[in-house]
């Protein structure tokens, strides 16, 4: 039996088993090869190659669905453990070399692609043999990644409420506000009331999205809905449609960051707003960071200060800018 372990592992490769383990929990061999950057068919060649050296099927197709077999929950069983020893090994390798080298994996919401990369960036110059993971998606896919904890660290606009135990620390202010065409109606107006908002063509993220939740609790916290005419899931299509006169659209100030005010959409000053929202660096409670983890999280912390100063000087930019429009610093509870 021994033997036969031993033959096993040697027609195995470690590639197959990544591969297999992607398929084995998105449940499609689209997201598999997506999340891998793989092709569909050399995704698909890779499992076959794993299912004939186990010599058993490990997947059965149910119309456009794949589950695993008995073999292949063995397998998958198996899969985690062996990532799950390699991660340890490498936390213990990174623990004896430092920072010298090593990898770290991060998910996002969407929003913050326009902060998570600076970040990494000033990150990646501080410790150049540090390789780095950035995996940006929707609030709901990246709970599903805390969830069965993907990545070493996450960063997402507000708290997971959905009862996971998690650490939540506020490392820099992500601002929302209104934003609408050049030229618009409301443009230059002075303390615009939420009722007259609610009269225009509104433009929202889709369900799901921590932006939408939080201006859907705004509008019915004062007993109103928004006016929502479109959805889209990316925030550089609602600004080109907001730049195309489409309608408003609340968004992170953080989206202005590359063209500040000088960019094709204007800032409305609506009674409210700027909602004073922050940056969370978010871990399942519990877990033991790597040195590598530990380390980045303690200069996203520390770099807040940077984002605190840009999301004011583009704030103080604003034509309605007043000295209480800098974002307020959040409480605290739970941080480091």
């Amino acid at each position: 039996m021994q033997s036969v372990g031993k033959d096993l592992a040697r027609r195995v490769t470690l590639r197959q088993l990544k591969i297999f383990e992607a398929l084995a929990r998105n449940q499609s061999v689209t997201r598999a090869a997506e999340e891998l950057y793989l092709t569909q068919p050399t995704a698909s060649m890779q499992v076959k190659k794993l299912a004939d050296a186990v010599g058993m099927a490990l997947f059965e197709q149910v119309g456009r669905q794949v589950h695993l077999t008995e073999a292949g929950r063995e397998l998958y069983e198996t899969c985690i453990e062996v990532f799950g020893s390699l991660e340890r090994l490498e936390m213990r390798v990174a623990d004896m070399e430092g920072l010298k080298r090593g990898t770290l994996k991060v998910a996002v919401v969407t929003t913050a692609k326009y902060f998570a990369p600076h970040v990494l960036g000033h990150f990646k110059q501080r410790y150049p043999g540090i390789d780095v993971s950035l995996k940006v998606s929707n609030r709901e896919r990246v709970l599903e990644r805390l969830a069965i904890n993907e990545d070493d660290l996450y960063i997402m606009g507000q708290k997971p409420l959905e009862g996971l135990e998690v650490e939540a620390v506020p490392i820099a202010p992500n601002p929302l506000v209104v934003m609408a065409p050049h030229g618009h109606a409301l443009d230059g107006e002075q303390a615009i009331p939420l009722e007259r908002l609610a009269e225009e063509p509104f433009i929202a993220r889709e369900p799901g999205s921590g932006i939408r939740e939080v201006t859907q609790r705004l509008f019915e916290s004062a007993g109103l809905r928004p006016n929502v005419i479109m959805e889209l899931s990316s925030n550089e299509a609602i600004k080109h449609a907001v730049a195309s006169g489409l309608g408003l659209s609340v968004l992170s100030l953080h989206s202005l960051s590359l063209e500040g005010t000088e960019g094709p959409v204007t800032v409305l000053d609506v009674e409210g707003f700027p909602l004073d929202r922050y940056w969370y660096a978010v871990y399942p409670r519990g877990k033991k960071l790597s040195v590598i983890a530990e380390s980045f999280l303690d200069f996203m912390v520390e770099d807040g200060a940077r984002v605190a100063r840009q999301m004011e000087d583009l704030l103080s930019s604003l034509p309605h800018a007043s000295p209480d429009t800098a974002p307020r610093k959040p409480d605290l509870e739970g941080g480091r």
